[in-house]
């Protein structure tokens, strides 16, 4: 696509929290003819220059050649976080799926793949300073999300050799957050009841410090123009994306004005072992254990080769954030329906 015009872009999870940031991004593009939206179930949402198609990658019924031709891009961004006490399930939608997607890329001539991979993928590193992008990815392997991103590491390296004619870019995001994605990313993580007005600072005697507990956002729109960037460039290969500066307690205590304490690791996951196994919580105490590992990334190689630049700051991200699910924010998709609790 980088010197093509009239182009056509498919995007798979077209609906959920980066899909809608990408969505509007290429919709608002004079270079992009036409936007093919797939996703699970069809929006009210109607972005210009987009057409939606109900895709569901769990199936094998899902006809993904007829999908993809005459595309010149493919964004992959399905993916399903969702039931974590069933991984056999997330295997079938997201590594299954995937698999689905790249081999369809491959049978409909599609020239470009763009891959959502994560910071999820990458094996446990340093929270002092950063990695590139040669960092191993074999995940944490207790973490069926780090399993799944680091099985599709490996999965795209034998797409790549097998068709060499095919350019794959792979995205390696922080944490994504935008004021839109709250909702759903309340329901996701923290459950369908957990009240959102306890993200208020004054709510917030004291901020657990729990060590190891370091980590990287990213404003979701600042991720969505790293994808539009790197299909109007003409790269290859993983790209880190991250914001300024690292979240850890100290940061988020100044931004609510809490005290933090120290907790320890133990203490902290026993409380979300157990309301993981009452089924209180979604996020289960696996995923804890790999954000305590995650290591931090450096971002030079999107800045130099892309020219990517974030516009917000990680403060500025989890301000927007947790102003969102105060106000049940959200959007006109079904994952991105917006609903106040408490």
């Amino acid at each position: 696509m980088s010197s093509a015009t009239g182009s056509t872009i498919v995007v798979t999870g077209a609906t959920g929290n980066v899909g809608t940031s990408v969505v509007r991004l290429l919709s608002e593009d004079p270079k992009v003819e036409s936007v093919r939206g797939l996703a699970r179930r069809l929006p009210e949402w109607m972005p210009p220059k987009t057409e939606w198609s109900t895709v569901d990658l769990a199936s094998d019924r899902s006809d993904l050649i007829k999908e993809f031709e005459g595309a010149d891009a493919v964004v992959h961004l399905a993916w399903a976080f969702q039931p974590t006490h069933d991984p056999a399930t997330t295997w079938r939608t997201n590594v299954l799926g995937s698999i689905r997607v790249f081999d369809a890329v491959a049978t409909a001539g599609v020239p470009t793949l763009v891959h959502a991979s994560s910071v999820g993928a990458y094996s446990p590193g340093p929270k002092d300073h950063a990695v590139d992008e040669t960092w191993p990815t074999h995940g944490w392997p207790d973490a069926a999300y780090c399993r799944e991103k680091a099985y599709l590491e490996r999965a795209l390296d034998t797409f790549e050799r097998a068709h060499p004619d095919v350019r794959v870019v792979r995205m390696r995001p922080a944490f994504l957050f935008k004021r839109e994605s709250a909702s759903e990313q309340r329901r996701i993580f923290g459950g369908r009841f957990l009240p959102g007005p306890l993200a208020r600072p004054d709510v917030l005697p004291f901020l657990p410090d729990i060590p190891g507990l370091r980590v990287q956002a990213l404003h979701t729109d600042d991720a969505a123009k790293a994808y539009h960037l790197a299909l109007r460039t003409d790269v290859n290969g993983a790209f880190n994306l991250a914001g300024e500066p690292p979240v850890d307690a100290e940061l988020l205590g100044e931004m609510l004005g809490a005290r933090p304490v120290r907790l320890p690791r133990t203490a902290a996951r026993s409380a979300i072992a157990a309301a993981w196994g009452l089924h209180l919580l979604p996020a289960s105490p696996h995923l804890f254990d790999a954000v305590l590992r995650l290591p931090l990334m450096d971002c030079t190689r999107a800045r130099t080769e892309l020219g990517w630049q974030p516009d917000h700051t990680a403060p500025e991200v989890l301000e927007e954030f947790l102003l969102g699910m105060q106000q049940g924010a959200g959007a006109g998709t079904e994952p991105m329906e917006g609903r106040k609790v408490g």
